[in-house]
């Protein structure tokens, strides 16, 4: 609930960028309720604003989404959904809601999490985009509240445990995208570097397998006792 206020608290700067870029208020709530991602609807509107063509902001925004679609692999195996509830599910897979959900020790708290965490960010995320969409004259610049570090900041609290205790591939890995995402910042469009530093997850196949735990949704072996 904590990680749904907070980052749906973002949909503020949203709604401000959506309609200084041109857009109307509901059509910036438009955007939160049905396409509901942020990095996304950024770089849609970042597009428009510049003097581009919906169909190019709408290729970038696909681009951008494209990684919801590898989160949404592992997500339903974890949840377990089938039908109409698959469906609704995946309309909720955004960043938060699968970092939150894959730290979970087993599927009914993984259901609940990405359940709590969607519905809380989502109200949060569309009400806050109306908030801002309206506010936009008596607003003048958004980002004096910070809210762009709240994103990292979550991120960084929910990796760092898997850090401390992962092992020296573990750390490699986080290290190496990490590095790449930063390197490429300051020639790739907004979202691009952390697709990009995805790749780093390649090192995950040098080297012998470790042993790990079962992921959350799948059944562990029962301990074998003399």
């Amino acid at each position: 609930m904590g990680i749904g206020v907070a980052v749906g608290a973002a949909g503020l700067a949203f709604g401000t960028a959506a309609v200084t870029a041109g857009l109307s208020p509901a059509q910036s709530v438009f955007l939160s309720l049905f396409m509901f991602t942020g990095a996304s609807q950024f770089a849609l509107v970042g597009v428009i604003a510049g003097g581009g063509s919906l169909v190019a902001g709408a290729m970038g925004a696909l681009l951008l989404g494209a990684r919801n679609t590898l989160y949404g692999l592992r997500l339903a195996d974890v949840l377990g959904w089938r039908g109409a509830r698959r469906a609704l599910a995946a309309h909720g897979v955004i960043d938060e809601t699968t970092a939150v959900t894959l730290v979970q020790p087993d599927r009914e708290s993984a259901r609940t999490a990405f359940v709590t965490t969607y519905t809380v960010l989502g109200g949060f995320w569309v009400s806050t985009t109306l908030v801002g969409a309206l506010a936009t004259e008596r607003v003048s610049d958004i980002s004096v509240f910070g809210l762009d570090a709240v994103g990292p900041a979550i991120f960084l609290g929910l990796l760092w445990p898997r850090l401390r205790e992962g092992d020296g591939r573990t750390w490699l890995t986080a290290l190496l995208g990490a590095g790449l995402a930063l390197a490429a910042t300051p020639f790739l469009p907004s979202g691009v570097p952390v697709l990009l530093a995805a790749s780093a997850a390649l090192v995950a196949l040098i080297g012998p397998d470790t042993e790990a735990g079962a992921p959350a949704g799948e059944n562990r072996p029962e301990e074998v006792r003399p």
